[in-house]
């Protein structure tokens, strides 16, 4: 008889194990999922007037042929296909992303000093403790204060220097001083960096269609409202909160590790989950009437005259994500915790306010919507103590036959985009059945 593989969550770590699944024709598994959608952090929703919102600016991109495969099969033609148009906002003015690379749109002044202090900061090669440090001893002070720190801090919502600098490699951009300074001489823009530089978005549906489109395939083995209220990992047993109760040989969790934990009673572990440090984001979306005035798909803050840290131009995605006719939106976001508090009663205000402080809206638009989405867990914080964290409790529960993967399943922002989450699933199937080693989680 085949083993039964338990899935807690319908999101893109849950949708990818369960194709996996599928795929194999395996055949005695379950997903069960708290809400009464699937998704996860990577749902949309639709207001009364018809624009689309997601839970933050997602886009559709991937580092691995087989999550490729996956999106196309769940979405075919039925997607866009876009070159990133992502800048940054400061000092009353567009600076292409990454920052670092194409400071030449600053002023003489700010260009001289950036040069100058990156260039004295190259020579010493200075080994960094924490990742404020490892800003400062990689770009220098001109623009670690233009851009770096402030914007980090908005974004992270936790001060940089209990933040390690493991987590790095691809997520930001690292000196290239020769080049940078080239980029200036010869007026380049340098804007290729990373591995969305080109993306693709679903036609109608926001994001949540990706998942949608996977999950079809399997409707059967997924069972909605299910919320998880107790696992037992010696007795093999999940309890849900609607009463109900499931046998398990191998789980599969993708809810938060910290609340996995304590569902699960593991005392032992209590101390260590305090250093799984998160933050949180308040997503508000505009619906405004008129023409888009921009083709810019994102735009990063830094300064503080407006309370978000990023803002999407969503209507830009797909035609779709707003009502027929002369509409654009915009989807902005602002992260909190109990470093940096923000007032949710007020937020919608702020963030008005902050689009006109910017100049994205000059205060005669005719603004028709607005939506709030709270998101209590946004991104794992890779603090200086989680990957100790980590090791001790992943290690335990999978002696007990517990797989915890996912964005906060597996509690890495290094490794927690859409794809990765997908892969990460996927993985873990293989690695129940076959043994086979996973690529993209590792201790």
């Amino acid at each position: 008889m085949e083993k039964r593989i338990i899935i807690i969550g319908a999101g893109p770590a849950g949708i990818g194990a369960g194709f996996r699944l599928q795929e194999r024709g395996f055949k005695n598994w379950a997903i069960y999922e708290k809400n009464s959608y699937c998704g996860g952090l990577a749902a949309s929703f639709v207001d009364k007037k018809g624009f689309t919102w997601d839970i933050g600016g997602h886009v559709v991109f991937s580092h691995y042929p087989y999550v490729d495969r996956l999106f196309d099969i769940s979405l075919g033609d039925k997607k866009n296909t876009r070159i990133r148009e992502s800048w940054i906002w400061v000092k009353d003015r567009f600076v292409p992303y990454p920052f670092q690379n194409n400071i030449r749109y600053l002023d003489k002044k700010d260009v001289e000093e950036c040069i100058r202090d990156m260039l004295a900061v190259n020579s010493k090669n200075a080994p960094a403790a924490n990742f404020e440090e490892w800003i400062y001893s990689k770009f220098g002070k001109r623009i670690a204060e233009l851009f770096l720190i402030p914007y980090n801090l908005k974004v992270w919502a936790h001060p940089l220097d209990r933040m390690s600098v493991s987590w790095i490699d691809e997520r930001v951009s690292v000196v290239d001083a020769e080049k940078i300074i080239k980029n200036v001489k010869e007026e380049k823009d340098d804007i290729s960096w990373g591995p969305n530089r080109t993306f693709s978005f679903p036609l109608k549906g926001g994001t949540k269609a990706l998942f949608d489109g996977l999950a079809k395939y399997f409707k059967k083995n997924i069972h909605l409202n299910h919320e998880i209220k107790k696992v037992d990992v010696e007795k093999k047993l999940v309890y849900f909160s609607n009463g109900k109760s499931e046998k398990y040989d191998f789980l599969i969790n993708t809810v938060p590790l910290d609340i996995f934990v304590r569902i699960a009673g593991l005392k032992s572990f209590y101390r260590d989950i305090k250093k799984l440090e998160r933050n949180s984001v308040l997503v508000v979306g505009v619906g405004v009437k008129g023409k888009c005035p921009s083709n810019k798909n994102w735009i990063y803050f830094p300064e503080n005259n407006c309370p978000f840290y990023r803002v999407t131009y969503f209507s830009n995605y797909s035609k779709f994500n707003v009502p027929k006719g002369d509409y654009y939106s915009f989807l902005c976001e602002t992260a909190y915790s109990d470093f940096k508090k923000e007032n949710e009663s007020t937020i919608i205000r702020r963030t008005i306010d902050g689009l006109k402080n910017t100049k994205f809206l000059s205060g005669k638009e005719e603004i028709i919507s607005t939506y709030l989405i709270d998101v209590d867990y946004a991104y794992p914080i890779p603090t200086l103590g989680r990957d100790n964290a980590l090791s001790k409790i992943q290690s335990f529960l999978m002696e007990k036959g517990i797989y915890s993967r996912g964005r906060f399943g597996a509690w890495k922002y290094e490794i927690g985009n859409m794809d990765h989450s997908v892969m990460m699933g996927a993985e873990a199937v293989d690695r129940i059945l076959d043994n086979k080693p996973e690529t993209v989680w590792r201790l």
